[in-house]
């Protein structure tokens, strides 16, 4: 999908900026060029980093409503350039032109929340001091200074908002490696970002494909954020090992979804349907199991077969679009053959279903947990059902997993069984909404990841956490001190008894704690 071409080199004198080689982005529905952007070198890659350190020390000494005010005109020149963005995603990802302008949506929504919410997330916070009465005790949140962000292909503006917004907003500078199949959408929106703030370099952007990555994550940031697969995800954390640097993993998902028998069968399959294909099934939180329980299996399915039908591959007003990457093309077929030569039945599509980087809508059903199809991250608009005998088998098959990303459960139990699942978020009678609602954290368990975006949590993720503790009279025992009265210890083993044992004391302390 992108092919390096030769380019011209940096001004003498200085370390090159970029390599001698560019990258050719091309359209994954019909193979059309689009463009190309320089592969940025280990040396420029350096050089950013430092330019954002300079940037973070002005963009860090702002108020929070300063900061609000750089946000929100930066917000504004996104949603003027909404088209544009939106046309650009379709063309480089290969999604329809609604689901991409639905992606600059939600990407605002981040956009705004984070702008406006860190002076509440990131305000102090007096806390209790125990047996230390005479102290006062604060947490406080500050900067972490530069913030490497390194972003996926299948949402370009939406995933890497998630860190970028939240990360400002908490007065970091930013450096962000788009991927190399979506770059040109990541180009623009840094370029009206840089539009927008006062501060120079505080969000810069660094194109290339992995050794740029690799560079970022060797090039003194104070976190990482990275989002991807599981396998990629694990060469960042060796890559970042070397130096330290604290990562935030955001990587794949084998979602689940359970179907009790109570469950609005409807509702249910027609959710299902979106879950499993919109962005052609190319989401970390795509839902790629399905476990129906048997009273209802039989409607469930023909109701998913029968939606199936309706949707629209291709096409600009189409539901599903291109697959973006040819490989992940050779991963869905695989393991659509793999489960059709272990005894899977396709209900639509299948593996023969695939023309270039389009693939039909696959429904499968008598699937087992060894197929690939099951057990590992698909990545493509495949639907596979399982029946199931009771709620008890669903979720004990839900959660056999390495991973831990999204779910979701249709029923009238469902939070009591949500609350079961294996999983760093779960959609109750719905899907995906969880992704949606600004103010929840959004992360994963297991293979997954670890970390937050989004939420409080994801602007703490991105914050020092400081803790103050401040004397403000003396005590007649100074625990701080080596000079203590000639009876410290009696009065010591005395206070404890008090505090901590069975006496009266001790009992009206815990009675309190119960209700406080």
């Amino acid at each position: 999908m992108v092919a390096p071409t030769a380019s011209s080199s940096s001004s003498p004198g200085t370390p090159p900026p970029i390599g001698p080689e560019v990258l050719r982005v091309h359209a994954p529905a019909d193979g059309a060029l689009l463009g190309e952007v320089p592969i940025v070198s280990a040396a420029g890659v350096t050089a950013a980093v430092t330019r954002a350190r300079a940037a973070a020390s002005s963009w860090g000494a702002l108020t929070y409503a300063e900061r609000e005010v750089e946000l929100v005109r930066w917000r504004r020149a996104l949603a003027d350039a909404a088209d544009e963005l939106a046309e650009l995603i379709h063309r480089e990802n290969g999604k329809p032109r609604l689901d991409a302008l639905v992606e600059v949506m939600m990407a605002l929504s981040h956009l705004d929340h984070a702008a406006k919410r860190a002076a509440k997330a990131l305000a102090p916070e007096k806390v209790g001091t125990g047996i230390l009465a005479n102290f006062r005790a604060t947490v406080s949140y500050h900067p972490l200074g530069v913030i490497g962000v390194i972003g996926p292909w299948n949402y370009p503006i939406f995933t890497p908002m998630g860190s970028i917004a939240y990360a400002l907003a908490a007065g970091n500078a930013v450096v962000f490696k788009p991927s190399e199949l979506t770059p040109l959408v990541g180009v623009k929106f840094v370029e009206l970002a840089q539009k927008a703030f006062s501060v120079p370099d505080v969000l810069q952007i660094v194109t290339g494909a992995g050794p740029t990555g690799a560079a970022l994550c060797k090039a003194g940031v104070d976190k990482l954020a990275f989002t991807g697969s599981t396998a990629t995800g694990k060469k960042v954390m060796a890559a970042c090992a070397d130096t330290l640097t604290p990562v935030l993993m955001e990587l794949g998902g084998k979602d689940p979804m359970i179907v009790a028998e109570d469950a609005d069968v409807d509702a249910a399959a027609e959710a299902a349907v979106f879950g499993a294909l919109t962005n052609t099934g190319q989401a970390c939180i795509s839902i790629e199991r399905i476990y129906v329980a048997a009273p209802i299996y039989d409607r469930f399915v023909d109701k998913v077969v029968a939606e199936v039908a309706k949707v629209k591959v291709g096409g600009d007003d189409g539901h599903v679009g291109a697959m973006t990457s040819k490989a992940q093309v050779g991963i869905v077929k695989d393991h659509l053959e793999d489960a059709v030569r272990r005894g899977a039945k396709v209900l639509a599509g299948g593996p023969d279903a695939i023309v270039g980087n389009f693939i039909q809508p696959t429904v499968l059903v008598d699937v087992t947990d060894d197929m690939k199809v099951m057990a590992d991250e698909t990545f493509g608009p495949v639907i596979p059902i399982v029946k199931v005998a009771s709620t008890e088998e669903a979720l004990r098959r839900a959660n056999a997993t390495s991973f831990g990303l999204g779910s979701s459960v249709f029923g009238k139990r469902g939070k009591e069984l949500a609350d079961r699942v294996k999983a760093g978020m779960t959609a109750v009678n719905s899907v995906m909404a969880f992704s949606a609602i600004t103010s929840l954290p959004f992360g994963g368990v297991g293979d997954s990841g670890f970390g937050r975006i989004h939420g409080d949590q994801g602007i703490r993720e991105f914050a020092r956490t400081k803790a103050t503790a401040e004397q403000t009279f003396a005590l007649p025992i100074n625990m701080m001190s080596f000079r203590q009265p000639a009876n410290a210890y009696e009065r010591m083993r005395g206070m404890i008894k008090q505090l901590y044992g069975a006496g009266p004391v001790a009992k009206v302390k815990d009675a309190l704690g119960r209700l406080l």
